[in-house]
């Protein structure tokens, strides 16, 4: 049982300027800080991941991780293992001990953008183990929230940011109240708590020609669903292996958000491509020295960028090979039976189209578009399963 306290004191609030700033709980706060002094922002993250991970586990059994940044998940996974390549893409391949299902867990989502997760909150649905504190330990995050800490963990978390780091347990058995309350320009919005249960159940409307949705396929799209309840709406999320690989957050057009995360998502894959993998690094650059570098090796300006030697040579061996547009379209066809959630419904095809391009063939989303028919049939158009759910996952 964790110690209560009823009130806690923050460094200040979303911006520096913005003091005093605190939380509190009559019946008493379900965190416990272990190391660190939290900001506002950290919290939101961190309360906000806590119950992604919680509901990710209990929909599937498994360990669960989710990097936030600015309250919403840049990636989220469960833990299933991963192959060499992915374990070198994520950079754990290095690590001279067995991952553990937590470890797989978070390196898969701290790998589904790696340039988005710099600095993040994380959240793990179990009791942290040496593993996976040996992966944080070479990540820049601002915090961690976990329902326990092993001793060992515990230690080499203390110790990062010289002895700064967030580290904040959280009482597992906690359930908020049903009715939560927020404050804006000094008005007080009520409502029910969004307790809605997201399980396999929510897939059993499928109005597509195409009725196959394999498991794998249903744990992804559990996966894309709980992501989405936890992120900034409009949201679309991509998923593939029982992890996150594209999050579209606080788009005001759907097809902003598709775009969006179906480029993250392309971006997690072209990271695979053997070039990349082969990438020699000089000793001792650090993991978001290598993002960076791979990030631009990966944009459209890739080759005018290279030609200076000096944006490369402090961080490569040598200069790399740039991926023509023929190598991202053929090493892109390879991505495949990848699964996609939407946060509210598709008002027109155009979505379907543009997750098309990125792999897509399964699809969870609300109805309630008068083009619903549309969209339907563009989907069968690509032979692509697609699952009404009939609940909504609006986030703010």
């Amino acid at each position: 049982m964790l110690e209560k306290i009823k009130e806690l004191t923050l460094k200040y609030g979303c911006n520096p300027n913005q003091k005093p700033a605190k939380i509190y709980a009559e019946e008493g706060l379900p965190i416990n800080i272990l190391n660190g002094n939290p900001g506002y922002i950290n919290l939101l993250d961190a309360l906000n991941g806590w119950q992604l991970v919680r509901e990710l586990k209990e929909a599937t059994g498994l360990p669960s991780a989710a990097s936030f940044k600015h309250v919403s998940p840049a990636g989220a996974a469960v833990g299933t293992k991963f192959s060499e390549e992915l374990a070198k893409a994520y950079f754990v391949d290095d690590i001279d001990m067995l991952l553990s299902p937590l470890a797989y867990a978070y390196a898969r989502a701290r790998g589904a953008d790696r340039v988005a997760s710099y600095g993040d909150f994380v959240a793990l649905s179990d009791t942290v183990d040496l593993a996976t504190a040996k992966i944080l330990s070479r990540e820049v995050s601002d915090g961690i929230i976990a329902p326990d800490y092993e001793p060992d963990a515990l230690n080499i978390l203390k110790a990062k940011q010289n002895g700064r780091y967030l580290i904040i347990k959280i009482d597992k058995d906690y359930i908020p109240p049903e009715i939560e309350t927020k404050t804006l320009y000094g008005v007080t919005f009520e409502q029910g708590r969004n307790d809605c249960k997201i399980d396999a159940s929510l897939l059993n409307n499928i109005v597509s020609e195409n009725k196959d949705l394999p498991e794998p396929a249903v744990r992804d799209l559990l996966v894309a669903l709980i992501t989405l309840k936890y992120t900034q709406s409009n949201s679309v999320c991509y998923a593939k292996d029982g992890q996150a690989i594209g999050v579209g957050a606080g788009q005001q057009a759907r097809i902003y958000c598709t775009r969006l995360a179906g480029n993250k998502a392309d971006m997690w894959f072209m990271r695979q491509h053997p070039a990349i993998l082969s990438l020699e690094f000089i000793q001792g650059i650090k993991n978001p020295e290598k993002a960076n570098i791979i990030d631009q090796l990966l944009q459209d300006d890739a080759e005018e960028f290279f030609k200076d030697e000096a944006n490369w040579n402090s961080v490569l061996s040598e200069k790399p090979y740039i991926l023509t547009k023929n190598d991202k379209t053929q090493w892109l066809s390879k991505l495949q039976d990848v699964s996609l959630a939407s946060d509210a419904f598709f008002p027109f095809g155009d979505n379907i189209e543009r997750a098309y391009k990125s792999g897509v063939k399964y699809i969870a989303s609300p109805s309630g578009s008068i083009r619903d028919d549309n969209v339907i049939a563009t989907c069968n158009k690509y032979n692509m399963t697609l699952a009404f759910i009939g609940l909504r996952l609006f986030h703010h």
